[in-house]
């Protein structure tokens, strides 16, 4: 056993259980265990049970994300004070400078990946369970948590013609034709969802001064990139590896869209849309990231208080006259 297969031995062994387990209870409930659409299920399911347990992670992106967007301006002038100066002294002095900004605001610019590197040995323990399936249904032995049995129901079972661990690269046994269409569209899928969970972002959760920074090149270069390098992968990706990637970016998107419509970044014209919403509702702007009601807000409706206050006419007191 290589370095590699030593590292994901752990994974492989969660991954083939949660599918198992998942799968066992679909059996159980009545669908039929050789199906295609049973072990797709089981592939949701897995995908399903790995970002709900992400989403304090998610909670700790989201944060150090906007930190990293409102310290935009400060970056961009700790990037003047020392532009021009390539000595050694001051790189060193403008790092630390950096490093202890970023100490200060609790983020750093690895947080907003933390997340997909999470989920990677996830991923690629899928991709290296689902690319075994052939070879250990011929030599009659199982995968992981997988029995022999198991594995050729899994390497046998098709969805609209293709079968499961079948690839665009390497066909496999049944249907080539099905298997090229379902793997094209997946791929297609799987990289247009990418696109768009950062797309919406960027075009919605971001404020000007994150906008102009020179962060927001490196995002928008993101932006092409890895829908690029995950769709050329995906050509050598089985089915239900495309399928588990396509559910986890959708599931991404979608709490995406939660987070940018509920708690937006602020400044950001998302952040102007909820409190135009709220506006139109009658109720009080919120400070998105305290969650408390905004200082600015309270101060305006103290001030218009006490302004009323001042317009009353003041009815002067009856005096009781002495008796004479």
């Amino acid at each position: 056993m290589d370095f590699f297969e030593t590292i994901m031995f752990p994974f492989k062994w969660l991954v083939s259980i949660i599918m198992v387990g998942f799968h066992e209870g679909l059996s159980t409930i009545g669908m039929p265990e050789a199906s295609g659409w049973t072990w797709t299920l089981s592939i949701i399911g897995l995908v399903l049970v790995i970002r709900a347990a992400l989403i304090p992670v998610f909670v700790k992106q989201i944060k150090a994300q906007r930190g990293m967007q409102l310290l935009q301006p400060d970056l961009k002038k700790l990037q003047d004070k020392y532009k021009g100066k390539t000595d050694q002294l001051s790189r060193q002095a403008m790092a630390q400078e950096q490093m202890a900004m970023y100490k200060k605001h609790g983020t750093n610019p690895f947080s907003a990946c933390l997340p997909m590197l999470i989920q990677m040995p996830f991923f690629f323990a899928l991709f290296t369970v689902l690319s075994g399936i052939s070879g250990a249904a011929a030599a009659g032995n199982g995968i992981g948590a997988m029995s022999h049995e198991q594995v050729v129901q899994f390497d046998d079972s098709t969805i609209f013609g293709a079968t499961l661990s079948a690839s665009l690269l390497h066909g496999g046994e049944g249907n080539l034709t099905a298997v090229w269409i379902l793997s094209i569209v997946m791929i297609l899928a799987m990289t247009a969802s990418q696109f768009i969970t950062q797309k919406q972002i960027m075009a919605k959760n971001m404020s000007e001064e994150a906008m102009a920074s020179p962060f927001m090149r490196q995002q928008k270069m993101m932006l092409y990139i890895l829908p690029i390098v995950f769709g050329v992968g995906g050509i050598n990706f089985p089915i239900g590896v495309l399928i588990y990637w396509t559910t986890t970016n959708l599931w991404t998107m979608g709490q995406q869209f939660f987070v940018i419509r509920r708690m937006p970044t602020p400044g950001s014209p998302a952040a102007k849309a909820l409190a135009e919403r709220r506006a139109a509702k009658g109720l009080p702007a919120l400070s998105i990231l305290s969650g408390k009601k905004d200082e600015d807000a309270d101060a305006a409706a103290a001030a218009a208080a006490v302004a009323q206050a001042k317009g009353q006419r003041t009815q002067p007191q009856r005096k009781n006259r002495k008796k004479k």
